[in-house]
């Protein structure tokens, strides 16, 4: 079964602190009728909805779809991390191309996370955007690492805003002796993401676009037209974005080779009532470990802790228990503080970790492969396909630069290749390649 339908309900939000503190929207009709617009759109989240924003400023007509809810996917259920660059340093993307290409995709990470932040001041002051993220260093390797990466940050990027912190500074900051120091980017942020996915869909709404839930799109046939077949309609248009990211899978094989879809978790405690126990500021924090652990306080005062990627697309039984430890080994002051929600979502990852931005036909663009950047990420590739579409490609060239090559054991499809391609991305982050 694919990731769609695996641990969800059709159409329900998964029981989050998300959407405990949401003012969820009704449920939108499912496209009932034969309908023909510009550009349709598969996937109402990060990516869908900021291209489908993009296009109505743009003059096109609009139509979403999404098989579950609009904000239902990874757009809604994250960490709410918004970063401000890759998944690789600067330093790795000018090795493989050129300095010129790398600034300038620096400068569009920039305007992803601006995006983030100018249209929660516009349009989602309650989706809370704060700026600040630390990154913690696990080895005395990876602090050096990033201190070698600020040097040359300090001569070529003078606008990162990433301070290097030592042990202690960092002990400080973030309450756990498990950092030997990291960083401080005080341009990153984070914020409420499904408040934020939620408004991105009413915002498209008001300009005009069409958003229809619960429908899946089963086939697509590709032509001067697309059409896109849906249970109860077929649905042409003359250009496609398929913004589906980990959950969207058979609509385009190159894509499937490419983007895999793997599972994270995430708790929120019962109140601490002592923020500053964890973490001394409003801040956002990740660090190096291979399987990456993220976590913040909210605004009503809980530890909302992440991590723990899964390679198998069916959730465990269990989802709080192997959380609840790592976070009571980094934080034992708060070890006895137990999780008043879990939930778990499916995010894309790339060979890479970098996005994986592609024109599957000439009048098919795709976006994906985030690996966990995308909250910033995901929208800005929505915004430069749009783009595209209108015939403004030059920034979605810039962003399909990343050099991507299909998983090892290619698509998965109908075969038994999937678990077999998981266990070796599952082999690859213990052994941190």
């Amino acid at each position: 079964m694919m990731p769609l339908y695996r641990n969800d309900a059709v159409g329900e939000f998964p029981k989050s602190w998300y959407a405990a503190t949401t003012d969820l929207p009704g449920p939108r009709a499912a496209l009932e009728q034969d309908t023909s617009v510009d550009v349709a759109i598969v996937g109402a989240g990060f990516t869908g909805l900021n291209a489908a924003i993009t296009l109505r400023e743009l003059g096109l007509s609009v139509a979403v779809v999404d098989a579950h809810r609009a904000g239902w996917g990874a757009s809604g259920r994250n960490g709410g991390q918004v970063g401000s660059d890759f998944n690789k340093s600067q330093l790795w993307i000018e090795k493989r191309l050129g300095r010129e290409t790398a600034q300038s995709l620096w400068a569009l990470a920039h305007e992803a996370t601006d995006m983030v932040a100018g249209f929660c001041a516009d349009h989602a002051p309650d989706a809370m955007f704060k700026n600040g993220i630390a990154h913690g260093d696990i080895s005395a390797d990876d602090l050096d690492d990033e201190r070698r990466l600020i040097d040359h940050m300090d001569k070529h990027y003078p606008d990162h805003r990433t301070t290097v912190l030592d042990r202690d500074a960092f002990r400080d900051l973030v309450k756990t002796n498990l950092y030997q120091g990291g960083t401080l980017n005080m341009r990153a942020g984070h914020v409420h993401p499904l408040r934020y996915v939620i408004a991105l869909a009413y915002r498209a709404e008001a300009l005009g676009a069409q958003i229809s839930e619960t429908t899946p799109v089963t086939a697509i046939e590709h032509g001067a037209k697309v059409k896109l077949t849906t249970p109860q309609s077929v649905l042409t248009a003359n250009h496609v974005i398929l913004a589906g990211n980990g959950y969207i899978r058979g609509l385009a094989r190159a894509n499937d080779a490419r983007v895999m879809p793997v599972n994270s978790f995430i708790g929120a405690t019962e109140p601490l009532g002592d923020q500053a126990a964890v973490i001394r500021d409003d801040i956002a924090v990740c660090d190096s470990s291979n399987v990456v652990n993220y976590f913040r306080m909210t605004h009503d005062g809980r530890l909302l802790f992440g991590g723990r990627a899964n390679y198998s697309l069916k959730f465990p039984a269990d989802m709080g228990s192997a959380l609840h430890k790592r976070m009571g080994e980094m934080f034992p002051q708060i070890a006895h503080v137990p999780f008043r929600h879990v939930w778990g979502g499916t995010l894309g990852i790339s060979v890479n970790r970098l996005p994986v931005v592609r024109r599957i036909a000439p009048n098919v663009l795709s976006a994906g492969g985030y690996s966990g950047h995308g909250v910033a990420l995901a929208g800005l590739a929505g915004r430069v396909m749009a783009e595209a579409v209108a015939g403004q490609a030059s920034r979605f060239e810039t962003l399909s630069s990343f050099p991507q090559w299909p998983m090892p054991l290619g698509p998965y499809g109908k075969s038994a290749m999937l678990p077999l391609a998981m266990a070796w991305f599952s082999l690859r982050d213990r052994i941190g390649i």
